[in-house]
C-alpha cells in the first residue's frame, strides 16, 4: 500500500501520529475509550497509555472521561481535542496532495511483483 505517514515529533519520545489520532477519532465515534480500543485491536491499557502520552504534549485535556459504572462510563472530546484532529487531518491532506502532485517520480513507483 502505497500512501503518506504524518509523524509530529515533539521531543525524543513526544509524538503524534496516524495511529493517535485515530484513537481520537474513534473516541468522538463511540464515546468509549474501550470501544475505541477494541476498534483498534489494542487493549485498553495500551489506549489508556496513549492517551496519557498525548494529553502530555499538550495544555490542556483532549478528551474528557466520565467514570462510572457499566454503561455509565465514556469519553469524549474537548474543542482542544477536535481541533488536533481536525489540524492534524488537513495538514497531511495537504501533504498528500503535494506529495502526488509535485513529486510523481515518489508516488508512480510500482511495487516489484517478481517476488
Amino acid at each position: 500500500m502505497q500512501g503518506l505517514h504524518i509523524e509530529i515529533v515533539f521531543g525524543k519520545d513526544e509524538r503524534i501520529g496516524p495511529g493517535k489520532v485515530r484513537l481520537l477519532e474513534l473516541i468522538a465515534e463511540k464515546g468509549s475509550i474501550t470501544e475505541a480500543a477494541q476498534a483498534m485491536s489494542m487493549s485498553y491499557r495500551k489506549a489508556w497509555l496513549l492517551l496519557d502520552a498525548i494529553d502530555k504534549l499538550f495544555p490542556a485535556p483532549l478528551i474528557e472521561k466520565r467514570v462510572g459504572g457499566h454503561g455509565k462510563g465514556g469519553a469524549t472530546l474537548t474543542p482542544l481535542g477536535r481541533e488536533v484532529i481536525r489540524q492534524y487531518r488537513a495538514f497531511e491532506g495537504k501533504c498528500q496532495k503535494a506529495l502526488t502532485s509535485d513529486y510523481p517520480v515518489l508516488t508512480d513507483v510500482q511495487p516489484d511483483l517478481r517476488d
